[in-house]
């Protein structure tokens, strides 16, 4: 493209942002709350139903779905993806080729990658990455953890920082955690590995074997008391 000048280029800026104010109107005018017309972009096709509300500095991509009652918190992407009914997406959130169920919610800076399932009253909080997952319904997902290429059953919980290690330096593994299965927080769980139903796994844990059901698992080093430790020597 040629260079334009100053005034050609605001001309520009101008039209596209009338563009969006044209949407957003739109929304407005069918029911929908949006905070602030003037920070609102739609790079696509968004529908929403009967409920919803849009805070500032939101972005919409590709095809996008807001059912009946949904909530998009500030400074929140959408792209390609699909919202149940009372379902809330908190500040700072990405959410991209994914598919949400009714009454969840996600973050505040939580990342829902391509191929995410997520059921129905699910809690995926702040700081917490899924990748390629299929998490159903009750599970509870709230504190900076990773899941990646997992498939979790009903009321599953997973504790703070706990990880599935999925790649294996060459391909892809998955992880299944059964109904009711608790993780414990700072687990690593080295996939391919299947966490059978109503088992818990010990916080700090490192899981490369499948666990049976209904049982406490322990993988970690003993704890080690030194007696009179005077701390490390000071340097001259």
């Amino acid at each position: 493209m040629d260079n334009i000048t100053i005034t050609e280029a605001k001309k520009i800026a101008q039209k596209e942002r009338e563009v969006q104010l044209k949407k957003a109107y739109k929304l407005i005018a069918a029911g929908v709350v949006v905070r602030d017309p003037q920070r609102l972009d739609i790079r696509g096709t968004l529908v929403c139903g009967k409920g919803v509300e849009i805070d500032i500095n939101v972005v919409f991509e590709g095809d996008v779905l807001l059912e009946d009652g949904v909530i998009i918190g500030a400074n929140c992407i959408l792209r390609n993806c699909k919202i149940g009914k009372d379902t809330q997406i908190n500040p700072f959130s990405l959410v991209e080729e994914a598919i949400i169920g009714e009454k969840s919610f996600v973050g505040p800076y939580g990342r829902l990658r391509p191929g995410t399932r997520i059921g129905n009253s699910v809690q995926i909080g702040n700081f917490v990455e899924i990748k390629n997952s299929n998490i159903a319904s009750r599970c509870r997902i709230n504190h900076l953890s990773f899941l990646g290429d997992a498939d979790l059953a009903e009321n599953v919980t997973i504790g703070a920082g706990t990880i599935t290690c999925n790649h294996d330096g060459i391909g892809v593994n998955r992880t299944t955690i059964e109904e009711g299965a608790y993780i414990g927080s700072g687990c690593n769980l080295v996939a391919p590995l299947k966490v059978n139903a109503n088992s818990t796994i010990a916080s700090g844990s490192t899981i490369t074997e499948d666990v049976a059901g209904d049982t406490l698992t322990i993988a970690r080093s003993r704890q080690v008391e030194i007696k009179n430790w005077k701390g490390p020597k000071s340097r001259k």
